[in-house]
């Protein structure tokens, strides 16, 4: 009889056969067929280098470059490859400090012993020619080629923003970045950062026993080669920028233009400011240092964070307002009573143009009366709610209270208060216009910040509506800028009105009472309303004022701050003037107003 189990012997034969014959086919796959096993079974010959991209240039409206690459370069270190070698003489070679060095080549260990980490970064082409001669001594050492960044002219450093180095945070949320990486921080750097960034290449080279390279792997078959980042064309006119700059040089304060017909920033300008090429290179760490315990606060976007009240500027806003919702004319007059709320001296105010001219208080104290009490209710508190309701909606639509959705970061909201500000404040039904009046003449709650009211300017040279302010003019490969920045945003008030209110700003800079005649500019009519915000402690006002020119198809809007300066029709009315013959005469024939800005300084 046949013993059942006989067979078992060949069926486990031919397992054992068939395993035997897959391993050696994924053998042969291995060691023949797939290369890429090779390129990582041998470190010792092989050398992964990345590759870095240009990072993507930046120019101003006109093609000037603002921002380009310079080559600079990083010691890498491999320490599986690492022997015994001279850290004195690396370390005299490449001008960094001994403990330094050594606390760099013990991170890139505990890092990982297969992978190369940057050890010294950012060293200059002579550093690295002397370095060249003498590399052999060095095993597990090589070097890398990559760029950064250089500013032709020192000037836009909170909008241009700057670079660098990764964090772990960075790392985690995008699976680009490794450590060591640099990164667009601040600026159009950071918000640009996906086109301006580019992709890295990888290179893989044959290196001898001496750690000298012998040319590329498989003749490079592995390799992909960097793409560089996208060149960004901005809003900015760089001489404009250099000038507004040089302007308020040795003050506090800010300006920003627009141009109202497409809501593209012309200049932005923060003073204090700083170089942007001190935070380039080596020297960026030691240097963000300095400026961030400077007392003066370099670093610090008055023209986006600053929050003001908007003083007389806001009359603006409270006409249209008023107008819209029916509660006052055109020809509304109000004498000049200081004893409701105190003005300079003026002849009293025959029609809202020169309510606008004079700025006169008591006008718009009972403007904003008006506005907040309609006698929709017999409860002067319910009433008061009403009115609030209508007038914050309406100042709302004018982008105020609200970040307003730029392409730079850091965008402060201002406030505009409403019903439920006032009852967290004072108590459901325990407040009313007698409470709220200040807001009558932009020194209440109201606050804002300078490029809402930049952009409150090129709403009423527009008649009404505004596209929002930004800074990309073009992106490299790209057919539209954002969607966002191409849509006009309507205001809730008649188109009809503006008109009003531009006549009444040109008032304000040509005709007998105004109060901004400084701002007048040869061969331009120009329409502008002074702002004085008052200030407590002792100190001086802040002077402000804004603009829009010429008067019909206006091509430029714009605000200026100065700091304790004290009234707005002084120096940031004579800077505006400046920077809008600066702009659309390319010239400045106003030179004594231009040395009084210039040998005026705070600091």
């Amino acid at each position: 009889m046949q013993n059942p189990n006989s067979n078992r012997k060949y069926v486990i034969g031919g397992i054992v056969l068939v395993v035997a014959v897959l391993f050696m086919l994924r053998l042969f796959y291995i060691q023949v067929i797939d290369k890429s096993y090779q390129l990582s079974s041998n470190n010792n010959s092989r050398l992964r280098v990345v590759e870095y991209p240009d990072r993507g240039m930046i120019f101003d409206r006109y093609g000037k470059v603002m921002v380009y690459n310079e080559a600079v370069y990083d010691l890498l270190m491999l320490p599986q490859q690492v022997k015994a070698f001279d850290t004195l003489e690396l370390c005299r070679i490449l001008s960094v400090d001994l403990a330094e060095f050594r606390e760099s080549v013990k991170k890139a260990r505990e890092y990982s012993r297969y992978r190369q980490s940057a050890v010294v970064r950012q060293i200059s082409p002579e550093q690295i020619a002397s370095l060249n001669e003498k590399l052999f001594k060095y095993p597990g050492f090589s070097i890398q080629i990559r760029t950064q960044r250089k500013y032709p002219q020192p000037i836009a450093p909170h909008v241009l923003g700057y670079v660098g180095e990764v964090n772990q945070g960075d790392i985690n949320s995008d699976v680009y970045y490794q450590s060591g990486d640099y990164i667009g921080i601040s600026g159009l750097e950071e918000e640009y950062e996906p086109y301006l960034r580019g992709r890295k290449g990888i290179r893989f080279m044959l290196v001898d026993v001496h750690n000298r390279l012998q040319g590329n792997f498989e003749n490079g078959q592995y390799d992909t080669i960097p793409e560089p980042g996208r060149k960004l064309t901005t809003s900015l006119d760089a001489g404009l920028q250099e000038y507004g700059e040089k302007l308020l040089a040795h003050k506090r304060g800010s300006i920003v233009a627009i141009e109202p017909a497409t809501g593209e920033i012309l200049a932005m300008i923060s003073s204090p400011a700083y170089d942007p090429n001190e935070l380039v290179g080596r020297i960026r760490g030691k240097n963000f240092e300095k400026l961030m315990n400077d007392s003066l606060n370099p670093l610090f976007n008055r023209a986006t964070m600053s929050r003001y009240s908007p003083g007389s500027i806001f009359k603006a806003v409270q006409a249209l307002v008023a107008l819209q919702l029916g509660v006052i004319d055109e020809f509304y007059s109000v004498d000049c009573n200081k004893s409701i709320i105190g003005c300079h001296n003026h002849p009293n105010a025959h029609g809202l143009r020169e309510g606008i001219r004079y700025s006169c208080n008591p006008y718009f104290y009972n403007v904003f009366r008006r506005i907040i009490l309609q006698g929709k209710s017999t409860s002067q508190f319910q009433d008061s709610q009403i009115g609030l309701k209508s007038w914050y909606q309406m100042v709302y639509s004018f982008g105020l209270g609200q970040v307003l959705p730029s392409d730079l970061p850091g965008i402060k909201p201002g406030l505009v208060p409403d019903v439920a500000y006032y009852d967290k404040w004072y108590g459901a039904n325990r407040w009313a216009f007698s409470t709220i009046y200040s807001n009558s003449i932009g020194q209440g709650e109201v606050e804002t910040v300078p490029i809402q009211i930049a952009n409150l300017a090129a709403i009423i040279a527009n008649r009404g509506f505004y596209y929002v302010p930004h800074f990309v003019k073009a992106i490299e490969g790209i057919d539209t800028i954002p969607q966002k920045f191409r849509e006009p945003v309507h205001t809730a008030i008649d188109p009809k009105y503006f008109e009003i209110i531009s006549d009444g700003m040109q008032g304000v800079v040509y005709e007998p009472g105004g109060t901004g005649s400084r701002a007048q500019v040869p061969g331009v009519t120009v329409c502008g309303k002074t702002g004085t915000v008052q200030n407590s402690g002792g100190k001086k006002d802040h002077s402000g004022f804004v603009a829009f020119a010429p008067k019909e198809r206006p091509r430029i809007a714009i605000v200026a701050y100065v700091e304790n300066s004290g009234a707005g029709g002084v120096y940031a009315a004579t800077i505006a003037s400046l920077m809008i013959e600066k702009y659309l005469n390319g010239t400045i024939t106003q030179t004594e107003k231009e040395r009084i800005i210039l040998e005026y300084q705070q600091f």
